[in-house]
């Protein structure tokens, strides 16, 4: 009688001993926020491009319900805007620094523009088209003001902006479309040679075979400031 009492004890004790044990959670996702969505259709737009974000798929990669997304955005041009926003952050010096070099400050500004894009080549298709967001709209006051104190008068600050704005969104359209293989290129480059009476500069300049994309970039950047240049 008594060993059956001192196993009862060591059931209870043991039993006990369970009880008082944390609790394991189930492993589960990470809660649906606004942010984890954003960051997971910019995962989806560079895997997929534009035509492969929808609702349901984006919805399937964070492992909730469709109807669960719209707690957090309004729809999937919301998504857009979201995602196309979140790509062109800039991070740049502190507002206290103010440089006197306010040509690299632009090139700085400029050429992570396009690198943010050709990073996320579906951007450059989603920009023309969707309302602009706050990155971008910190961005263009950052390039103004940098105009601006660098001496472009107020007259000339709008035609200023949309000039290197069409700069940097044709200069990364270019190149992100551009996929002509070296053979390719090296086999047009030997047409232009058999034309060359024809096409006699392009053909001596060798356009065809010309790849420093970010180079001509640079340079070409550095023509447009040359002409906003104080006199």
């Amino acid at each position: 009688m008594a060993a059956k009492r001192s196993g009862a004890r060591r059931k209870r004790s043991q039993r006990m001993s369970e009880w008082l044990q944390p609790v394991q959670e189930p492993r589960s996702e990470p809660p649906l926020s606004r942010e984890r969505i954003v960051a997971t259709a910019v995962e989806l737009l560079d895997a997929q491009g534009v035509g492969g974000l929808t609702m349901r798929r984006l919805a399937d990669r964070l492992g909730s319900g469709v109807m669960s997304l719209y707690w957090h955005v309004d729809n999937k041009e919301d998504v857009f805007d979201l995602a196309l926003d979140s790509v062109l952050d800039y991070r740049g010096p502190p507002p206290m620094v103010e440089s006197q070099d306010w040509r690299r400050e632009v090139v700085d500004m400029l050429e992570d523009w396009r690198a943010s894009m050709l990073r996320h080549p579906w951007s450059t298709s989603l920009l023309p088209r969707r309302a602009l967001g706050p990155n971008i709209l910190s961005r263009l006051e950052l390039l103004s003001k940098t105009l601006s104190r660098a001496g472009v008068a107020d007259a000339d600050l709008n035609v200023a902006i949309w000039s290197l704005w069409n700069y940097v969104m044709g200069a990364t359209i270019t190149r992100a479309s551009f996929d002509l293989s070296d053979d390719d290129r090296a086999a047009a480059q030997q047409r232009l040679a058999r034309l060359s009476e024809r096409y006699a500069t392009i053909e001596r300049s060798r356009l065809l075979l010309d790849d420093d994309w970010d180079g001509a970039f640079r340079k070409g950047l550095g023509f447009l400031l040359d002409g906003l240049s104080p006199r």
